[in-house]
């Protein structure tokens, strides 16, 4: 399955709205969805527009992607809509219709939850809020994970002013395995996205060997570009194991319930110059837990004890909120976020 980058609108006035929308209105039908589909996005787009500029004085962000089914066609499109505005004290009253905090008719968040076939918020007192929705093609299955299996997502965008992503990540799922690769090319730009790209297109043939032999394989296969730094999550559904290898900065956490795990990387480049000697960490995988892996395109002191019930959002709102409060902004970025689909 492939997966793309964000494209990112920053939008720190109404004079970006504009072109926001249309930019949005041409991916929607670049992916296939017919003008009565596209007039659904574009009545959504306007109503997460309207929101962050009633809400954040200095403007938010929102990020638009295609989504991909098993067989590797577009299957849909998703929206984050990311601010730092106030936040909300209760977000569900919110979404009921006549409820506003700017004091207006309260239609829009309504709106976008009716309009979209997948939606989310999160929103927290002095922190800002973060909007998910998803529409799918009518004729495609979605990409929503079934009960019992893992719901992987990931926030990946470029350096800003950059159209290449150096960063690129990959999922392959067998069974009740998931294998995850997380890879961040050595710079930024094309160079990089060329390395992270070979490095992801290589594991999906190698997927099935345990972490740290996968990464041996990446490292061989990279060898002729610029090099990269990555890890390999290997999620055991039925075996409640997670194993981990990394080499260079690429980070990561299992959250249990009772419990903060780090995982930790060797030094070295994939491509380059690897450890000698490379083992798998195996850590006990909560069937309520959450598994966290970035790159160094976001801060790594961010603590997911101080955003209350972000652990019970979907995935991409995990994803988006870690990005929206610790993003770097002189960097790629990958946020990947795992959990069981109850």
């Amino acid at each position: 399955m492939p997966f793309s980058a964000h494209q990112r609108f920053a939008l720190t006035d109404r004079s970006f709205a504009y072109t926001l929308k249309k930019d949005v209105h041409k991916l929607a039908e670049s992916l296939g969805f017919a003008p009565a589909q596209s007039g659904r996005i574009d009545i959504i787009v306007s109503e997460l527009i309207s929101n962050l500029l009633k809400h954040t004085p200095q403007g938010g962000e929102l990020l638009a992607k295609a989504v991909f089914g098993d067989d590797g066609q577009a299957a849909g499109l998703e929206l984050l809509c990311l601010d730092t505005g106030p936040g909300m004290r209760d977000p569900q009253r919110m979404l009921e219709d006549g409820v506003s905090t700017a004091g207006s008719k309260g239609e829009g968040l309504g709106a976008v939850r009716r309009l979209s076939d997948d939606f989310d918020l999160f929103s927290q007192p002095g922190s800002g809020t973060a909007i998910l929705s998803r529409l799918f093609l009518p004729e495609s299955s979605g990409t929503r994970p079934a009960p019992h299996t893992l719901d992987v997502r990931a926030v990946m965008v470029p350096k800003p002013g950059e159209t290449f992503c150096g960063d690129n990540w990959s999922v392959v799922s067998q069974g009740g395995r998931y294998a995850i690769a997380a890879i961040d090319g050595l710079g930024h730009g094309e160079e990089a996205a060329l390395a992270s790209g070979e490095a992801t297109r290589v594991f999906a043939g190698i997927a099935h060997q345990p972490p740290c032999q996968a990464l041996v394989g990446i490292h061989e296969a990279i060898r002729k570009t610029r090099g990269a730094v990555g890890a390999v999550t290997v999620v055991d559904l039925e075996g409640r194991q997670v194993s981990f290898c990394g080499i260079g900065n690429i980070m990561g956490k299992v959250h249990a319930a009772d419990a903060v795990k780090s995982l930790i990387s060797y030094n070295g480049m994939l491509g380059n110059n690897r450890p000698a000697v490379l083992n798998d960490h195996p850590n006990a995988w909560d069937p309520s837990g959450l598994l966290v892996l970035h790159s160094d395109g976001i801060k790594a002191r961010w603590d997911l004890g101080k955003y209350p019930g972000l652990k019970n959002h979907d995935p991409s709102v995990i994803a988006g909120v870690l990005y929206k409060d610790f993003t770097r902004k002189t960097d790629d970025v990958l946020v990947i976020a795992a959990k069981n689909k109850k």
